[in-house]
């Protein structure tokens, strides 16, 4: 069965965005190691999967960033044009992006027909509630929590629908120059 792994920025106190989903605490300067790490974390994942309301920044971003070589982050954006998308709405009943497909079904049965599909791993990257609800669910195999140092007092949290709680096991954690401390957990899963 695939993984679902989840990787997101976050301040240190616990928010993927401001209030109002401002992003102004994040670190864009990334240190040749992180950049590595998620290289090595996307590198297996042949499907991501979205809200619509990131979808509709992060499809058009990585696309003209895909479309220009001499950007550097073009790899990347090459990686994320061409991977499969799934977005997850309730207002969408097709895709308007190349290469996406929307799911409209029970979050549950979606991914659980997502993860028993044949294919690599599959990567979640938000938005703050579509993130909420697969926590909330029991969704995520993997957490690749990317700690900023930054603390902005209040936000969009991602464990904020959790129904009571969610004990994770650390896998590791690894600190980069750029100040963003990667803290790497999988749920605890009752036998």
């Amino acid at each position: 069965m695939r993984k679902l792994k989840l990787q997101v920025q976050m301040t240190v106190d616990g928010y993927i965005g401001g209030p109002n989903g401002e992003m102004d605490w994040m670190t864009f300067d990334w240190d040749d190691a992180l950049k590595e790490y998620v290289k090595e974390l996307t590198d297996p994942v042949d499907c991501i999967v979205l809200g619509r309301k990131l979808a509709e920044g992060f499809i058009p971003y990585w696309a003209s960033v895909a479309a220009n070589p001499d950007n550097p982050d073009y790899e990347a954006g090459q990686k994320f044009t061409h991977t499969s998308k799934v977005v997850f709405s309730r207002t969408l009943s097709q895709s308007i992006w190349e290469n996406t497909a929307v799911a409209t079904g029970s979050l549950v049965d979606e991914i659980g027909r997502l993860k028993a599909q044949a294919g690599q791993d599959i990567i979640v990257y938000g938005g703050a509630s579509f993130v909420s609800s697969l926590i909330r669910e029991g969704l995520i195999d993997e957490l690749h929590l990317l700690i900023n140092p930054a603390a902005i007092g209040r936000g969009l949290p991602i464990f904020g629908e959790a129904d009571g709680k969610r004990n994770l096991q650390l896998v590791k954690t690894v600190p980069f120059d750029c100040g963003i401390v990667l803290m790497q957990y999988v749920p605890e899963r009752t036998q």
